[in-house]
């Protein structure tokens, strides 16, 4: 290392203890402010507090790779892409259809749908299933006349409730057990998690369906109405050098064999032929310009006759998007924003109120409302969840291979004996985790390359930061000054007062923050609390890792949030409106059950 580094990367060799202590706090401060003005992401925010302190010299290099090395975020990222692809892999849809699909009364579909939700986040990522389940709750409120808006609020709240049953449900407790067993102190068990998160997903699911069912607006959403409107696009196909079509006619090139796509004008050299004359040869390098749904389309594409999606290649995806009410896009034009640059995908067409856009697509200005045809990248697909921009509604031309229904039956009886072990303690989640996703490459449910696309890698770096951030918070003794101050307030109201403020402050930043932001803020002042108290600290830590996901109040607070937020056209009054009854059950009913539980009265 160059000599003229050392005093800048050593610097806490000449400060005092006492002023390490302040550094660290103030960083932490500094970055809990960041993220109530969200003008910067959490990950980045984070990894700009360990890079701070690293300057310093407060933590090394070795710190972070010790986070790094946690099981616990290696449990994380495991599990979301197995869940992910467990997704796909048992086609969740037709599920879904033979469970559920013919109800036709709202409040009871409702009932057996966020049910299913909340049983399945128990023990699976709720992201994607979220994300799965929206087109799908879509889909029959369009068969019903129902109104999605009264169904997609209740479907995020219930994988939260759902996500509390069990310590896999949700990474905020895997978070949680990552800096307990950091610090070496008893992990949390299936059985801190298990009754209380029954009870408050009981009580949740109760509420949504009655009183939280009738606050919930009827909103005409903007994504309905665009579905409903413009179910086709005009989209180009570009004639390949090796061409079947070339020197044919549309009559003797099999182009009329593809049902749902017709073919209405042919773009050559700038000058566009419409209507097409039945003798006219195709030439290589003619666009052909077909309009129909996107499906049939892709049909052509993936045939043996040459044509090509122009701007896509052969690595990417095609996906479909509508640009939600208050996004950045809207009125912005394609050219001005660095749009590939930015999203990593190319704009295919755009779908408008029933009106076919065409012309220069990067001259014409973005609305809300819009259906977007992406040929999207790998980066897109990694940063997809951040994106608030818009929301991806489905994937056309998908690339996942097609599982047997043997090799789908065998993974699923290798499954449960590997959830059996687990619960058992036989194995550890990671070990469990990692079989998983072994299984799925075995069956060739997914491959190396596509679990490329799906790593989180802003997920990765946030968790990686927060751990070494709440280490250095509680090794520095930061948290110390803070928890000092936070039981002068709350100790004169007993061991139950300071309970009860732990829980509201971890309420309070998990609306504004996200939940594994709030977590990692916490639970130094927690672990801090319990030490000086002389209390066991395993009610301290399941009060927070209840709190800190308890997202009802905000949009921001957590992603399945945002999910729902632009398809159900909703604004952040209706989260408040339907969140904060649910927030004061949950509230009431984890500290009661949290008292009585470990006799802290």
């Amino acid at each position: 290392m160059p000599k003229f580094l050392h005093p800048t990367l050593y610097i806490s060799h000449y400060l005092p203890h006492e002023v390490e202590k302040w550094i660290v706090l103030i960083t932490v401060s500094l970055v809990v402010v960041g993220l109530l003005k969200e003008r910067i992401k959490p990950s980045l925010l984070f990894f700009m507090g360990v890079i701070v302190l690293l300057v310093t010299g407060i933590i090394s290099a070795n710190d972070i790779l010790h986070s790094m090395s946690n099981p616990s975020i290696a449990t994380i990222i495991v599990l979301v892409i197995v869940t992910t692809n467990l997704y796909h892999t048992f086609n969740l849809e037709a599920i879904l259809d033979r469970m559920i699909g013919k109800s036709k009364n709202p409040k009871f579909f409702l009932l057996k749908v966020i049910s299913f939700a909340a049983f399945l986040s128990s023990f699976t990522n709720n992201t994607p299933v979220v994300a799965g389940l929206t087109p799908y709750v879509y889909n029959w409120c369009k068969k019903m006349g129902a109104h999605p808006s009264k169904l997609l609020i209740p479907l995020s709240f219930s994988t939260i409730l759902g996500g509390m049953i069990t310590i896999i449900g949700t990474s905020t407790n895997l978070v949680l057990n990552g800096f307990i067993e950091t610090n070496n102190l008893p992990l949390l068990a299936y059985s801190d998690f298990l009754y209380l998160g029954i009870l408050v997903t009981f009580l949740g699911i109760l509420y949504l369906v009655t009183i939280g069912y009738n606050l919930l607006p009827e909103n005409k959403e903007v994504f309905d109405d665009a579905k409903a409107i413009a179910p086709e696009y005009l989209m180009a196909l570009e004639v390949h050098r090796s061409s079947k079509v070339i020197g044919k006619t549309v009559a003797n090139s099999e182009l009329k064999k593809f049902e749902g796509a017709y073919l209405i004008e042919v773009h050559r050299n700038g000058e566009v032929i419409t209507p097409i004359p039945e003798d006219y040869n195709f030439k290589y390098k003619d666009q052909l310009m077909f309009m129909g749904q996107t499906e049939n389309i892709m049909n052509i594409v993936n045939s043996d006759l040459g044509l090509d999606v122009p701007n896509h290649e052969d690595d990417s995806e095609i996906v479909e998007a509508v640009i939600p009410a208050n996004s950045f896009l809207d009125g912005k034009y394609i050219n001005k924003i660095n749009f590939k640059e930015k999203y990593d995908v190319e704009l295919i067409a755009i779908h408008r109120n029933g009106q076919k856009v065409t012309g220069e697509l990067e001259n014409i200005s973005l609305q809300a409302g819009d259906m977007l045809l992406l040929s999207a990248g790998d980066t897109f697909f990694s940063n997809m969840k951040s994106y608030k921009e818009f929301y991806v509604l489905s994937t056309i031309e998908s690339q996942r291979p097609v599982v047997k229904d043997l090799n789908k039956a065998i993974y699923l009886g290798v499954l449960m004996a590997i959830a059996f072990s687990v619960a058992a303690g036989i194995i550890s989640i990671l070990t469990g985790a990692i079989l998983a996703f072994a299984g799925l490459l075995v069956i060739k449910a997914t491959t190396f390359n596509a679990v490329n696309k799906e790593l989180d890698l802003d997920l990765i770096i946030l968790l990686m930061s927060a751990l070494t951030l709440g280490d250095a918070f509680i090794s520095s003794g930061a948290s110390e000054i803070v928890s000092k101050m936070f039981i002068t307030i709350f100790l004169p109201f007993g061991v139950i007062g300071v309970l009860i403020g732990l829980f509201l402050v971890t309420v309070l930043l998990t609306s504004f923050v996200t939940n594994v932001a709030a977590i990692s803020i916490v639970f130094p002042i927690a672990y801090s609390v319990s030490e000086m108290l002389m209390l066991p600290s395993t009610p301290f830590f399941v009060a927070i890792a209840f709190a800190a996901s308890a997202a009802f109040l905000t949009p921001v607070s957590y992603q399945t949030n945002w999910i729902v937020y632009g398809p159900g056209g909703y604004k952040t009054k209706d989260f408040m409106k339907v969140g904060l009854p649910l927030m004061g059950i949950y509230c009431t009913t984890c500290i009661i059950f949290i008292i009585l539980y470990y006799q802290l009265y």
